[in-house]
């Protein structure tokens, strides 16, 4: 699907997420990357495939709670 060179990862790889958008509506909350994948505002992904991949975004250093 890709015609970038180099290729852009495919969605099964780790790096899936730097392949370059297609589409962007941020408005909406999500892109559709050159490699199939919709990614989400939330760092969630839809694969081409079907599978889901759960929001993976690091969590704020305010909202961690630290043992005394």
């Amino acid at each position: 699907m890709c015609q970038h060179q180099p290729p852009c990862p495919t969605a099964e790889s780790a790096d899936r997420e730097a392949a370059h958008p297609l589409a962007h509506f941020p408005e909406q909350g999500w892109s559709l990357l050159c490699n199939g994948v919709l990614l989400f505002e939330d760092t969630g992904e839809l694969l081409p495939d079907g599978k889901i991949i759960d929001p993976h975004r690091p969590l704020d250093s305010r909202n961690i709670a630290t043992a005394a």
